[in-house]
């Protein structure tokens, strides 16, 4: 499924759901005590409510921010393969070395994964270059493999890197919306205060609430959305490193023989 198409499919799921839980859950009549008018909340579950609609916005980001970041978790442990992969390394680095690329190509099929996949380009095109040494000198043989490891790379990092940007827009987009809840929440407890006589304490206090809980929510969905995109942008550049590493010391070895 492409990247745009995912992320639209799963707004539009996430908004679904979270408007059903403010209207449902958060609004249940029982979690007030003004009962249908929704005002005076008796529990947490109210005074999140009384926040406004734009809570039901900041659950789709936070439904959002939870799923990209499972579907990432699980889209990294797949891409690593089945083994730990510095284990996989030795195991590649070991096999080269005693001359049997078949053998290395093999445990990249069995071990699977983006860490693999570029392995096994390097070892395949080797591999290709050498069955016929009238096509290429040894140097040129060299460079062509190197080339194929770049591109492989091309390949599979966009793949490691999915919906990372999206993580981090969520983010962004999370803060906007905190603040325009503060903001509206502090226009309708203005709005009490103007009040000929003594303000209107209920909707006094009622746009404080929205405001405060729009600018809690607004941070939550934002600081959980950084952290999860830095957390696996680390992952990813030590992913492409230990690639690199890999790569760097198969064409050594290719290079010693």
């Amino acid at each position: 499924m492409r990247q745009s198409a995912f992320i639209v499919i799963l707004f539009v799921i996430a908004l679904i759901i979270s408007i059903s839980i403010y209207e449902y859950g958060l609004g249940n009549p029982a979690n007030f005590k003004d009962g249908t008018n929704r005002e005076v909340p008796l529990n947490l579950m109210g005074q999140v409510y009384t926040g406004g609609p734009l809570v039901a916005l900041l659950i789709t980001l936070s439904i959002m921010d939870f799923a990209i970041i499972i579907e990432r978790m699980l889209s990294l442990r797949k891409a690593a393969g089945k083994k730990s992969i510095p284990k996989f390394f030795k195991e590649v680095l070991e096999t080269v070395r005693a001359g049997n690329i078949d053998d290395a190509i093999q445990l990249c099929d069995e071990q699977r994964g983006s860490v693999a996949n570029v392995i096994k380009v390097a070892l395949t095109r080797h591999k290709e270059l050498t069955s016929d040494k009238s096509i290429l000198d040894t140097e040129k043989q060299l460079l062509e493999v190197q080339r194929s490891i770049e591109e492989a790379m091309m390949l599979e990092t966009p793949l490691l890197e999915k919906n990372l940007i999206a993580l981090s827009t969520i983010a962004s987009i999370a803060t906007m919306v905190g603040l325009l809840g503060t903001v509206i929440g502090m226009i309708r407890s203005f709005r009490a205060l103007a009040h000929a006589g003594a303000p209107d304490a209920i909707q006094l206090a009622t746009g404080i609430s929205e405001a405060l809980v729009n600018t809690a929510g607004g941070l939550f969905v934002a600081i959980l959305g950084i952290v999860a995109y830095n957390f696996f942008v680390n992952k990813v550049d030590n992913f492409t490193y230990q690639i690199d590493e890999a790569s760097y010391n198969i064409m050594q070895i290719f290079k010693a023989k």
